[in-house]
């Protein structure tokens, strides 16, 4: 997402938010919020933000992630506690894909960071399924 005209229009309102609170072993030897810990809490906010909307996920049905990506746009120093607000856009059959803006407590109002993925809903033999109804409420 290093070229904002390559991200598509997102709703003016998130999806779904949450807060995670970062860690001290979260930082870099810089004292900088890592970055592959952006990525982490991404993570942690898509799985907070399926379970939020009561999607199951099972061995027969879950999400897999095949393309991430992350800018970042201003260093994060600890104590922080980074507010995820969370996108989904793009649906298809199968996938649809995620944006997070990152923000601190501290900056509400100026992202931190910017990070898309790619989901595709698969099912126990890896092959791709329909989104669950659940997920695909987000798009009506």
């Amino acid at each position: 997402m290093t070229d904002p005209s390559q991200r598509p229009e997102l709703p003016e309102e998130p999806h779904f938010q949450c807060e995670i609170p970062m860690r001290w072993g979260d930082m870099d030897a810089l004292g900088h919020l890592n970055n592959t810990l952006y990525l982490r809490y991404c993570e942690e906010a898509r799985f907070l933000w399926l379970s939020a909307a009561g999607v199951k996920m099972t061995p027969e049905s879950y999400p897999v992630v095949i393309t991430v990506g992350c800018t970042f746009l201003r260093p994060v120093v600890y104590p922080a506690t980074m507010r995820l607000d969370c996108y989904a856009v793009d649906p298809g059959r199968s996938s649809f894909m995620a944006y997070f803006r990152m923000f601190t407590e501290e900056e509400p109002n100026k992202p931190c960071a910017e990070a898309h993925s790619k989901v595709v809903w698969v099912g126990a033999d890896g092959k791709s399924r329909p989104l669950p109804d659940k997920v695909r409420a987000w798009f009506d």
